[in-house]
């Protein structure tokens, strides 16, 4: 079936080398394709099986020369145990109100986005979106997409402010998790891996076998907290296969 979608495809583009964001010294070079027409979502899933990631409406894969630190990943729903300490973090966000609402950008979504950044990623690539980028970051996609929000039950039993949110891709056998951001200043939350717990629990109950969290890149400090969530799945020359837990 993948062969059959990407055979669809009229023409795979390479972006020019920037400085890679994970490992220095590198250079990162992406391909990428166009998700149009009525395909875009059997194709966005063939895709992302293939170990392509979904923006707007474009799919891209790394494409570095001499590099392959860039691996994809998956979490495996149906047999996820968590650990400990991330039981001890649910019971800290028994609290917590999650809202599945549609792709659709919100000015409060936009300031929590804008604190995030500005705390954990100042400088980056996306350190200087504006509220338009953000509202097609959300709503430009060919796919079935949705916005989980996650706010704090008030003691009258209501929801408070946007604390955490992940736009999220719904695939035929998963969840593929687009991008997630939350306040900074609710560090003993851990509410990005909060977040990834809650969609894999979501993906079990739903029947679905995987949640897509993107790449991970050994030895790189930013992509450590992916390999908690066992057993996890990992894209190689030979197809997908278990991770050895680090």
């Amino acid at each position: 079936m993948t062969e059959h979608y990407l055979s669809r495809l009229p023409q795979f583009f390479l972006t020019p080398g920037g400085a890679c964001p994970y490992l220095p010294g590198k250079v990162e070079r992406k391909v990428f394709a166009r998700l149009m027409g009525p395909h875009a979502a059997p194709l966005n899933d063939a895709l992302t099986h293939s170990g392509f990631r979904r923006s707007q409406m474009i799919a891209y894969r790394p494409a570095c020369d001499g590099c392959t630190a860039c691996v994809s990943v998956r979490v495996v729903a149906q047999e996820f145990t968590p650990t400990r300490t991330m039981r001890r973090m649910e019971r800290q966000n028994s609290d917590l109100i999650r809202t599945i609402v549609p792709p659709e950008a919100t000015r409060e979504q936009f300031a929590l986005l804008q604190n995030y950044l500005a705390s954990r990623h100042a400088g980056g690539g996306m350190s200087d979106m504006g509220l338009f980028d953000y509202v097609a970051m959300v709503e430009e996609t060919p796919v079935e997409t949705m916005l989980a929000e996650y706010r704090v039950r008030q003691p009258d039993g209501s929801a408070g402010p946007l604390i955490a949110c992940a736009l999220t891709d719904v695939l035929q056998d998963g969840l593929s998790m687009v991008y997630s951001f939350f306040d900074p200043s609710l560090a003993d939350r851990s509410l990005g891996t909060h977040m990834i717990a809650d969609h894999v629990y979501a993906a079990s109950a739903k029947r679905l076998a995987y949640v897509y969290l993107g790449y991970w890149v050994r030895n790189s400090r930013k992509m450590d907290y992916k390999t908690r969530f066992q057993p996890l799945e990992m894209l190689g020359t030979s197809g997908w296969k278990r991770m050895a837990a680090e």
